[in-house]
């Protein structure tokens, strides 16, 4: 990290964080993400502000409402990103969490469990003497439920990797 103090309007407008916003943005796309979702991810996670209007994502991403709109739902549906209410304004705003990818767990696990009782749901509902379909939904239903415990674990041991990983920077700093 470096020494650089910078005040926060000049960060705004630092190439190297919208170098950041960018790269980001291409590795989220290899990964099979909208690049306009790596984008506000990405220009999030690099902010210094509590949250961040809608407005100005549009403007500091050069891209429309909408697409900032798509974007913001899908990363909220995810778990990446969580709407900030401030009273009294009527502007819609975001922020990342801390620890956005323990959030992103979280919220992947909860997809599974909805995946998990759609696979419940058909094999119900499936005719007798059916044994290929069936095996195949078992399968797939079996899948996500050792994924969501397996989901529990990994996020538990994040965890406490994080917490001994900042109780160690602490005592370094």
């Amino acid at each position: 990290m470096s020494d650089e103090t910078m005040p926060d309007d000049a960060w705004e407008e630092d190439s190297r964080r919208a170098d950041f916003v960018e790269q980001f943005a291409l590795l989220r796309e290899l990964a099979g993400s909208p690049r306009m979702e790596g984008r506000v991810l990405g220009y999030l996670m690099v902010s210094n502000k509590p949250y961040v209007a809608s407005a100005e994502l549009t403007r500091a991403l050069s891209a429309s409402a909408g697409s900032i709109s798509s974007a913001t739902r899908r990363l909220i549906d995810l778990g990446f990103i969580v709407r900030h209410a401030v009273p009294g304004d009527r502007n819609h705003y975001f922020k990342v969490e801390d620890d956005v990818w323990g959030s992103f767990l979280a919220g992947e696990r909860r997809s599974l469990g909805r995946q998990q009782r759609l696979f419940d749901d058909m094999l119900a509902e499936l005719p007798e003497g059916m044994p290929g379909p069936a095996k195949r939904l078992r399968n797939a239903r079996n899948y996500f439920e050792w994924l969501a415990s397996y989901h529990r674990k990994m996020l538990a041991d994040w965890q406490e990797h994080r917490d001994k990983l900042e109780a160690d920077q602490g005592d370094s700093e």
